[in-house]
């Protein structure tokens, strides 16, 4: 009997066993995974899971009996430590395990401070698995004192979480401006403003100089020279994949595990999906960090495996809460030479399209549902509507659509 292994026990590797058996695979499925938990969904653990609007029990993709009633044998707090290609095993949990097939879903880290920074110290903390935000959640209350590291969306959203809660706010920006890789600078003013007018002190072209105190963090030093008294430290400075063990193992890595457009590494019997990987995408190699991307692509290897040979082409979406703001972003803005503003139908509501030379690649929507499911559409048909008539508020989101 055929036995896939899947290392990964997140996003991308449960889709990837559901989808197995969704295509009526029959042989054998064993994923391991580090935490101690079933797999979760990650983007509500730095919003409302942090802010207690969501229990755990809603956390999971699916329920923890899923695995054991679909065949799936799901290894929890198990650590797969090596890969021997030669043999076809994996070695996790003190045992080897022979795989005929193996599907890497290792995710990323996040970045950590170095600890001559201070980053060692108690008090400071990242935001990416379950346990890293329960061992915060107490930290947050009325009144305390809270340094956010990063200007990304895990900065703004932790950020966002803590003044709702009433905590005072700090956030650095190592750069000119807050989303700066991935957003155009209309799209991160907005978000600065945002931010500002929540209580937000927001400093830009800063960096932490060292972290202070005995055993937990007290003071904050930054690289303009000035120091302030801290209660909790959080670092939203990005994430790099976990690429070490295919590494070890002798995989091409390039920003990622790199596979062809089927998902397949460079052993013919590994695949990789979800953060972990690089991929091709029209004309060049890209790393997506997204929920949808975990998916799609975890689902689109999962029916390659079993021979389907059909290359993975995304239209990528991503989506980020931030107090009463829904940003949605459709397509990738690589390339962009010029973005057009688009008032929405509602007040505060707004879009940027993103366009090189006449096409389209890209858009950002603020609480403006209905111009990023037209732009999605038009995206994904390689249609690209008339920036002037996107700029023009007369002009109806449907005529672009049928024009």
């Amino acid at each position: 009997m055929s036995h896939i292994v899947i290392i990964g026990a997140g996003q991308a590797g449960a889709a990837l066993a559901a989808k197995l058996r969704a295509l009526e695979f029959t042989g054998a499925i064993t994923m391991i995974g580090e935490e101690p938990v079933a797999p979760y969904q990650r983007p509500p653990l730095s919003k409302k899971y942090l802010l207690g609007e969501m229990p755990l029990d809603r956390l999971y993709l699916r329920p923890p009996e899923f695995y054991a009633e679909n065949g799936i044998d799901l290894r929890l707090s198990e650590t797969a430590v090596s890969i021997d290609r030669a043999d076809r095993q994996v070695i996790a949990g003190g045992q080897a395990i022979a795989y005929d097939q193996l599907a890497l879903t290792t995710g990323a880290v996040p970045r950590r401070l170095p600890g001559a920074i201070g980053g060692e110290l108690a008090g400071v903390h990242v935001v990416r698995t379950l346990a890293d935000v329960d061992g915060m959640a107490p930290e947050f209350a009325p009144g305390r004192r809270v340094l956010v590291l990063g200007g990304g969306y895990v900065g703004l959203e932790a950020a966002a979480v803590a003044a709702q809660r009433g905590m005072q706010v700090t956030l650095l920006q190592h750069s000119e401006r807050v989303l700066r890789r991935i957003a155009c600078p209309e799209t991160s003013a907005y978000f600065a403003d945002l931010h500002r007018a929540h209580g937000v002190d927001l400093r830009e072209n800063t960096q932490i100089a060292a972290l202070r105190g005995a055993d937990r963090v007290e003071q904050a030093e930054l690289t303009d020279g000035t120091t302030m008294p801290v209660d909790m430290v959080i670092v939203g400075i990005g994430v790099t994949p976990a690429t070490a063990l295919a590494q070890a193992a002798g995989l091409t890595v390039d920003d990622g595990i790199a596979v062809d457009a089927m998902g397949r590494t460079s052993d013919p019997v590994i695949w990789a999906a979800g953060d972990c990987t690089s991929f091709p995408f029209r004309g060049a190699r890209v790393r997506l960090e997204s929920v949808q991307n975990a998916i799609d692509q975890a689902e689109a290897v999962a029916a390659n495996m079993l021979g389907a040979d059909t290359p993975y082409d995304p239209t990528p979406w991503f989506w980020s809460d931030q107090y009463d703001v829904k940003l949605q972003i459709a397509g990738l803005n690589t390339g962009y030479d010029r973005v057009v503003v688009r008032p929405g139908e509602r007040a505060g509501s707004l879009s940027h399209w993103y366009y090189a030379g006449d096409m389209l690649l890209a858009v950002d929507a603020m609480n403006d549902p209905r111009a990023y499911m037209v732009a999605k559409r038009m995206i994904e048909a390689g249609r690209s509507p008339d920036p002037a008539r996107v700029a023009d508020p007369a002009t109806d989101l449907k005529a672009l659509m049928s024009a």
